[in-house]
């Protein structure tokens, strides 16, 4: 069960995201039929670590065995999204291959589970100009934090 508590006009989400980077891309997902981008994740489910939920999330969407190494950030983030209020919990990790091969390829591509999530490594020198949420990341993804930081963000509806 997913750690998503919804209300009639609110929602809590615990998410924990992947920043995967090869060859100055950065891996980013977007559902196909939305125009903004996110890390890829997912949300952790009920007595589930946030590290073994990023493990499980990028198998499942990429068929990829990873290793979540660092936390990068942990965010509060508020939005609204649909009409709908949402208070997300997000961690975000540092992850690389199991393998240590490259998964870097050009172009947007589908995971395992079909296309509803489109993936695109997208060049870090052009970040700043993707639509890409929480925002802090436009920036942040420039130079990662050499220690956890917390961040809140409140934004204005998608």
């Amino acid at each position: 069960m997913d750690t998503s508590f919804k209300m009639e006009t609110q929602v809590f989400n615990y998410r924990v995201a992947a920043v995967w980077i090869e060859n100055g891309h950065v891996l980013l997902h977007k559902q196909t039929k939305e125009s903004y981008w996110a890390l890829p994740g997912g949300r952790a489910e009920m007595l589930e670590d946030s590290k073994s939920c990023l493990v499980r999330e990028m198998a499942e969407e990429l068929d990829t065995a990873v290793s979540a190494s660092r936390l990068l950030w942990v965010a509060e983030n508020f939005f609204t999204y649909n009409a709908k209020q949402y208070h997300e919990l997000g961690f975000y990790y540092e992850v690389e291959p199991v393998d240590g091969a490259s998964h870097f390829r050009e172009g947007p591509f589908f995971g395992p589970e079909g296309e509803r999530l489109t993936y695109q490594w997208m060049p870090l020198s052009e970040i700043g100009q993707v639509e890409l949420y929480p925002e802090f990341l436009r920036s942040g993804l420039k130079e990662l934090p050499d220690s956890i930081e917390h961040v809140i963000i409140a934004e204005d509806a998608l």
